[in-house]
C-alpha cells in the first residue's frame, strides 16, 4: 500500500496499468480462498455493501418468503427486515436451530441468508449442510463470511453457495473499506447492478459508447473507480493467507480460543459458548461490568471489545499459547 502511495505521488498515474492488474490479482486470489472463478468476484467497499447489492439486486414481489436469523450482525438483518415492507414474508429463526427447522423454513424459500460465523457468539454454522438444503428446494444461498473467511476453508461450488460477501478488515487482515462479493456465473443476471455506474457495462473502457449491455462478469457490480489502496493491501493480505494455507490457520485459531476459554472459565467468567466454533471467545463476570474488564485489559496493552454485556476476544493464527495465558492472567 505504501509503494502505491509513493508511485501515485510521484509519478501520478504513470503506471495507471499495474493497477488494473492489482484488480485482477485480487480477483484471482479471493477466488483461489472461495474456490470460484476470478469472473464471479466483485471488489466493494465491505460486507454490507455486498449485502445489499444482492438484496437490492433481485426483484422481490410481495408473497415471496426469505429465511433470515435473529441473531445477525445489523449487516445481514436489516437488509431483509426491510423487505417486510413490500410484502415478503422473512421467516426468522435462530442460528441454534436445528438442520430440520431450516430445511422445513427453506421450502418454497426464494432466498437463505446466514453468517458463517456469528459476530458475538463465534458459533460456526455447517454452510454444506445448509447449501445442501438451499440447493434442493432452489433457494438462493447467501452468506456472510467476515467473521469465518481465511480462518477455515470455503468452497462455493461444493456448499452450493450463491453469494457471498466478506470485509478485509477482520480475519482476513487486510484494510478497512475493502471487501469482496463473490456472485455464482450462473445467478448473476438475477442480480441485477442497482447501483449503476459507468464500469457497470461491458464497455466500459469507451467513454464516448452509450451502449448499457451488462459486463459478462461480477464487474458489474463494481460502480465506478475502486479503493486502489486498498485492493492492494486486500491483495497482499489474502495472498499472505494462501501462502500459510487455511487448513493451517484454523486449527490454530481453535487451540487459541480453547486455551482462552477455559482459563476464563477458570476465573468465574460464564462463556457463551461453553465449546468455542471459531476464532470468536465471548464471556462474563455477573459482578462485573464488560467495559470495565476491557478497559482493565487495555492497561496491559490486551484488546478485547464489549459487546452487549459480554467481553468478546478474537485472537488469530500469528499469536501463541502463552499469549493466552497472559490474557488469562490480566482478567480482573
Amino acid at each position: 500500500m505504501k509503494a502505491l502511495a509513493d508511485d501515485a505521488l510521484q509519478f501520478a498515474s504513470v503506471h495507471y496499468q499495474q493497477w488494473m492488474d492489482a484488480y485482477e490479482a485480487f480477483r484471482v486470489a479471493s477466488a483461489r480462498l472461495i474456490g470460484s472463478s476470478p469472473r464471479e468476484i466483485a471488489i466493494v467497499k465491505n460486507t454490507s455493501e455486498g449485502i445489499a447489492t444482492v438484496q437490492l439486486g433481485l426483484d422481490w414481489r410481495p408473497g415471496d418468503k426469505v429465511v433470515a436469523f435473529k441473531e445477525e450482525f445489523p449487516a445481514n438483518y436489516y437488509p431483509w427486515k426491510r423487505l417486510e415492507e413490500r410484502g415478503v414474508q422473512v421467516e426468522w429463526l435462530s442460528i441454534d436451530d436445528p438442520l430440520e427447522v431450516i430445511d422445513q423454513a427453506a421450502r418454497g424459500a426464494r432466498l437463505l441468508a446466514i453468517s458463517y460465523v456469528n459476530y458475538l457468539s463465534g458459533r460456526r454454522v455447517d454452510l454444506a449442510a445448509i447449501g445442501e438444503i438451499c440447493h434442493r428446494h432452489g433457494c438462493f444461498y447467501l452468506v456472510d463470511a467476515i467473521q469465518g473467511l481465511g480462518v477455515f476453508p470455503i468452497d462455493v461450488e461444493a456448499m452450493h453457495i450463491d453469494a457471498l460477501a466478506a470485509d478485509g478488515h477482520k480475519w482476513l487482515m487486510g484494510p478497512e473499506g475493502c471487501g469482496v462479493l463473490y456472485v455464482r456465473q450462473s445467478r448473476q443476471d438475477e442480480v441485477f447492478p442497482v447501483e449503476f455506474g459507468w464500469t457497470t457495462v461491458a464497455g466500459y473502457n469507451d467513454y464516448a459508447s452509450r451502449d448499457m449491455t451488462l459486463r459478462s462478469d461480477a464487474g458489474r457490480y463494481e460502480c465506478g473507480t475502486l479503493n486502489t489502496i486498498g485492493v492492494y493491501g486486500l491483495k497482499a493480505a489474502i495472498e499472505f493467507i494462501l501462502e500459510v494455507g487455511v487448513d493451517a490457520i484454523g486449527p490454530q485459531v481453535l487451540a487459541l480460543s480453547q486455551r482462552l476459554a477455559e482459563g476464563a472459565a477458570a476465573k468465574g467468567y460464564q462463556l457463551l459458548l461453553t465449546q468455542p466454533e471459531s476464532g470468536i471467545v465471548t464471556f462474563r463476570r455477573a459482578d462485573i461490568d464488560s467495559r470495565m474488564v476491557v478497559s482493565q485489559l487495555k492497561q496491559h496493552q490486551i484488546h478485547a471489545a464489549p459487546r452487549q454485556g459480554w467481553v468478546r476476544m478474537s485472537p488469530h493464527f500469528y499469536q501463541r499459547l502463552d499469549e493466552m495465558d497472559a490474557v488469562i492472567a490480566a482478567l480482573p
